[in-house]
């Protein structure tokens, strides 16, 4: 297959379009950092409009407290690298989507950004399920390191699609 992606995040995504096709789960994204690349990796597969509900890239503040109804007292509070924001996110794509399940990527890609606190490398993913508990939060963050921002975006790209596993034990054996 033709493609411009990077053949582990194709394989990865083939991996979750079919797995998702035989539960029969519907899928959203709710993007940051990585900007839709979760999503283009996705789309890259026939077949994957059988799983694939929404992608949200809600690049600033702004587009996450619109689009995805973070609140601004949340972003203030915790900032938009956070367990705290991610997980509204994914909550948010998921009560704006059909989706059965949402993953939320958040993070500093670099070069810059970064902080002492919150380093060039570092990704908040969040997962949500409909039907589960709100209040049973599934997130965590994860330091890539700062590898370069194709680096940092590959491998949130990587652990995103991992987290859309049906069977997928959250951040167990995620990169």
């Amino acid at each position: 297959m033709e493609t411009i992606l990077p053949a582990e995040l194709v394989a990865a995504a083939q991996r979750v379009v079919d797995a998702n096709k035989a539960a029969g789960r519907r899928i959203a994204l709710a993007e940051s950092c990585t900007g839709g690349l979760v999503c283009a990796a996705l789309t890259e597969i026939p077949g994957s409009s059988d799983v694939l509900e929404a992608g949200y890239v809600t690049y600033s503040n702004e587009a996450k407290l619109a689009v995805l109804h973070v609140s601004s007292d949340m972003i203030e509070t915790f900032g938009s690298v956070s367990i705290a924001t991610a997980w509204s996110m994914a909550q948010g794509a998921l009560e704006q989507s059909g989706a059965d399940v949402a993953v939320a990527i958040t993070g500093i890609a670099g070069p810059g950004g970064g902080s002492e606190r919150k380093p060039v490398g570092r990704v908040v993913f969040a997962r949500a399920e409909r039907g589960a508990d709100p209040a049973d939060v599934v997130a965590d963050a994860k330091d890539f390191g700062d590898q370069g921002r194709g680096g940092v975006r590959l491998q949130a790209a990587l652990c995103a699609l991992e987290l859309l596993m049906p069977d997928a034990e959250p951040f167990a054996s995620a990169p």
